[in-house]
């Protein structure tokens, strides 16, 4: 008798039953993903501050400068902003250099749940490349702002890996660190609001 393959789901506090391997839109919850992302910590963890700075909150900062960046924009694309790091809800955030160690695998892991994610919120299950790209510089900027004011780095060193951004543009942004159920509150009522404007 073959061995029995190892169980690829986990159920999910809505009740939802989430196949790793083969996910579909209607077992993706906003909640769910709201939930996971505000208590997945970016950067492994090592930020300066008391609570975790989760992906959660690094998504609605990506998602302001991607609209700073591209003001015509329409908003569904707003959404696929905030949504870019959506899988990691089930899957973690992995630094690039852990990304690069693991292999294709985990890229091809995270097309399958991005793809399910979108089409559950309207959108196309791959995105276009340019918006894919407009979407990449606002998450480098936000690196780059991570990288200076919580990680540790000198401008110097971020300006290296992340390239520095335009002053202008992110004045008057931030990086707060605040406790989850803040975060995962803001992050549920950002994508609402998106939703109800498409």
């Amino acid at each position: 008798m073959p061995p029995k393959p190892p169980r690829a789901w986990q159920r999910m506090l809505s009740g939802r039953r989430l196949d790793l391997l083969d996910p579909t839109p209607v077992d993706i919850e906003i909640e769910d993903i709201a939930h996971g992302l505000a208590f997945v910590a970016r950067w492994n963890g090592q930020t300066e501050g008391d609570w975790p700075y989760s992906v959660a909150e690094h998504s609605l900062l990506v998602e302001a400068l991607f609209t700073r960046m591209n003001p015509k924009a329409p908003v569904r694309w707003q959404l696929a902003a905030l949504l870019h790091d959506a899988p990691e809800y089930v899957i973690g955030d992995m630094i690039s250099p852990v990304k690069a160690a693991v292999g294709p695998g985990y890229g091809a892991l995270d097309d399958r749940l991005t793809a399910a994610i979108h089409i559950r919120f309207g959108l196309p299950a791959v995105l276009p490349a340019t918006v894919k790209k407009q979407i990449k510089r606002a998450d480098r900027v936000s690196a780059w702002m991570e990288a200076v004011q919580i990680a540790g780095f000198s401008q110097k060193e971020a300006d290296g890996f992340f390239g520095r951004p335009d002053a202008t543009l992110i004045e008057g942004l931030d990086i707060s660190l605040r406790p989850p159920r803040v975060v995962r509150d803001d992050f549920t009522a950002r994508h609402a609001d998106l939703l109800a404007a498409l």
